[in-house]
């Protein structure tokens, strides 16, 4: 069925008078838009008051945006700031953490080489070493004081040989492998050392306790000559030990000798040299006798 060639909205007078007021106002709207449109087209600046009044009346509005979108930004930008600056923060300590390590084993690399140069000066200036090694063990907590070395008879070390480090005597080689030997240190107690008093040559004995210090006994009994502080060396009395070597500081007199604190302390000793063993030289020839008999 065709649809009636009526528009009307219907019986309604209000509908109708709605409908009317719509399209007119549409027209008029159009109409008005055209007016404008060719007025700004022949003279721009015609609204330009227009315009300062809209710029005006919508200006706190913007301003309100734009705080609102600085604000914004300022908050993006302490976050992002906070977790950039966390992460280099953590990076830097990161970093820091590495050269202090480094810097450890930059000192502990110069030290190592300032006790082996000391170690080498030595050798330099003797001729009866055997060889130059590393220690590589030592027993500072047991009752037996003994060592190890790295090096055996592949380096031609012998059983008896003086072991010492650059600052004293540290013992002797007790076992000797192919490789390694076993060292009986000075402060064992199974350890005896003729030794003597550096400044006037008082003889004595130096035995170990087992607790990392000696036991030093006079030869000669009677009036104890000795001092805190006297430093205490190899006399070379019965050969083995090169007379001469330091051994202890004296830290308690008693009344046949005393307390002493050895000096080349195994925990504090990288590299050692064996000596060999030091033998006494022969006695000088006597006189031949002169004159003939009675």
């Amino acid at each position: 069925m065709a649809p009636p060639t009526n528009k009307r909205s219907g019986y309604s007078r209000r509908a109708q008078l709605s409908s009317f007021l719509s399209h007119t106002a549409g027209v008029v709207s159009m109409l008005i838009g055209l007016v404008l449109i060719a007025i700004s087209a022949i003279n721009p600046s015609s609204f330009s008051s227009l315009r300062s009044l809209a710029a005006d009346a919508t200006d706190p509005a913007a301003e309100a945006t734009a705080k609102s979108r600085n604000v914004g930004q300022q908050v993006l930008a302490s976050v992002t700031g906070f977790f950039k600056i966390g992460g280099e923060n953590a990076r830097m300590q990161k970093e820091l953490a590495i050269a202090k390590t480094k810097l450890v084993e930059a000192r502990a690399i110069n030290a190592e080489n300032q006790r082996l140069k000391k170690i080498l000066g030595i050798t330099q200036q003797r001729d009866d070493v055997v060889a130059v090694t590393t220690l590589t063990a030592s027993t500072p907590s047991s009752t037996r004081r003994f060592a190890t070395i790295g090096a055996g008879s592949n380096k031609g070390i012998h059983k008896g040989m003086p072991v010492r480090s650059a600052t004293g005597l540290i013992g002797r080689v007790l076992e000797v492998g192919a490789t390694s030997s076993r060292v009986l240190l000075i402060t064992d107690t199974e350890s005896l050392v003729p030794v003597r008093r550096a400044s006037d040559g008082v003889a004595g004995f130096a035995q170990g306790q087992g607790d990392g210090t000696l036991r030093v006994r006079l030869v000669n009994l009677g009036i104890n000559p000795l001092r805190k502080g006297d430093v205490i060396v190899s006399s070379g009395s019965g050969g083995l030990y090169r007379p001469g070597t330091p051994m202890a500081v004296l830290t308690e007199i008693l009344r046949d000798g005393a307390i002493a604190r050895v000096i080349g302390h195994p925990s504090d000793t990288d590299f050692v040299m064996i000596e060999n063993v030091w033998a006494p030289p022969p006695p000088p020839p006597l006189p031949a006798a002169t004159g003939a008999k009675p």
